[in-house]
């Protein structure tokens, strides 16, 4: 496959599109924007956009002359996919990258979130589809795990209020999962575009760090230089109140079943691969360590836009 140069980026004034957007125009890459027609959204000045209907043809038009197109558009948007992929297609992309900024084909997720599972994997299925009919048209998923400076700050609930500078510490907090930072996420997307024969049609599994809570709070503690307020606490009350708001329909039962699985006992659900079973040194991903976590957790307190939800199923 030829160079990648120009690149197309859906949601770019998102929580994963915007620090991808940052990687790809730092790398070089030309990029433009395409958004909705009636979009509000604002972004850097110097790049591209085209504000466009998310039909097939009007997209078809928006992606002429683009090497590749990146979909970050999250959950809320997720079947979008759809008509940008045959837009792609006809459009003659290279390289499609889909929406499946979490934890991959191989997740192994409870069963409450196999409907959104289910969703997901329909744009997944398409593009294997239309590259198998098409193999001048190509695609990649990128599995980051937990974005992990960006959850923490979100979601008091993983176990790390920077704001308050408190914690509460599930079980014996030794549980390690793998976690991809924002600047990570970027990187990865980056890498894929620069390696496009050996990222194609498949999905690349990226990680920042792999680490506990234990770990995380020293690394807090450390870096502000006084000790947190620590409660402890059980993954298994987020399971069963999890569980029962699901049954009942309420809100908020994914993030605990979420947390759950992220620091579940003895069950590593929550690691995309080891660092040698991964494709760092392909995508040219750094390590991270805690320390660097919680700088950049601390460091985005006063940073980032409003809540969205947690990506991290599928």
């Amino acid at each position: 496959m030829s160079a990648i140069k120009k690149v197309a980026v859906f949601g770019a004034s998102g929580n994963f599109g915007a620090p991808i957007t940052t990687a790809l125009v730092a790398a070089g890459f030309d990029v433009t924007i395409i958004t909705r027609t009636e979009s509000s959204s604002t972004f850097p000045s110097g790049i591209s956009v085209i504000k466009t209907e998310y039909t097939v043809d009007k997209l078809t038009a928006a992606l002429t002359g683009q090497d590749a197109a990146v979909c970050a558009v999250g959950p809320a948007g997720i079947m979008t996919q759809l008509p940008m992929l045959d837009a792609a297609e006809a459009a003659r992309i290279k390289r499609f990258i889909i929406d499946a900024f979490g934890w991959g084909p191989d997740s192994r997720n409870l069963p409450e979130f196999d409907e959104i599972g289910v969703k997901r994997r329909v744009a997944w299925d398409h593009a294997k589809k239309l590259s198998e009919a098409n193999p001048q048209f190509t695609w990649t998923g990128v599995t980051i795990g937990n974005p992990i400076d960006w959850a923490i700050k979100r979601f008091p609930l993983m176990g790390f209020d920077v704001q308050r500078h408190s914690a509460v510490i599930y079980d014996d907090g030794t549980e390690e999962f793998t976690g991809t930072t924002l600047e990570g996420i970027g990187q990865a997307v980056v890498g894929v575009l620069k390696h496009p024969n050996e990222t194609a049609n498949r999905f690349v599994k990226a990680r920042s760090i792999q680490v506990s809570q234990n770990h995380l709070l020293e690394a807090f503690q450390r870096l502000t230089g006084q000790p947190w307020e620590v409660q402890r606490s059980s993954v298994k009350d987020l399971l069963e109140s999890g569980r029962k708001k699901y049954q009942a329909g309420v809100g908020g039962w994914a993030l605990e079943l979420l947390v759950y699985q992220l620091y579940a006992p003895g069950e590593a659900r929550c690691i995309v691969a080891l660092k040698d079973d991964s494709d760092v040194e392909l995508l040219e991903m750094k390590d991270e360590t805690p320390d660097d976590i919680a700088r950049k957790a601390l460091g985005l307190v006063r940073a980032e836009p409003r809540k969205r939800e947690l990506h991290c199923t599928g």
